[in-house]
């Protein structure tokens, strides 16, 4: 079993993590076991959300797609509020949208 997980920071920042040990894993950022870690000068963390997963992989997946959410999309996760999900993913996907309209042509390479 492995894990996706996220942490809130003592300054209110979110540390999005994988491990196969979710117990040794917060143990390991509570105690600032690796010193070059996020987490290790923004402690004390509180694990706010956490999903396992069946192999490595599709944890991995999911840490770098949830790393690249923001702020509001990471809270409306941690509170398991799966409108608010849809909703900011469908306005990224607006925003997206329109820069490409609004982008320059590209030129051609010889």
């Amino acid at each position: 079993m492995f894990w996706v997980y996220i942490l809130r920071c003592n300054d209110q920042s979110y540390y999005t993590g994988h491990t196969d040990d979710l117990n040794i894993r917060i143990k390991q950022h509570e105690n600032n076991a690796i010193e070059s870690c996020y987490t290790s000068t923004r402690l004390p963390v509180q694990l706010v959300f956490w999903q396992p997963f069946a192999t490595r992989e599709e944890a991995l997946f999911a840490e770098q797609r949830i790393k690249g959410w923001s702020r509001a999309k990471k809270e409306a996760l941690i509170n398991k509020n799966w409108d608010e999900i849809k909703i900011l993913a469908k306005r990224k996907k607006a925003a997206h949208a329109s820069r490409r309209r609004c982008a320059p042509p590209q030129r051609e390479r010889f």
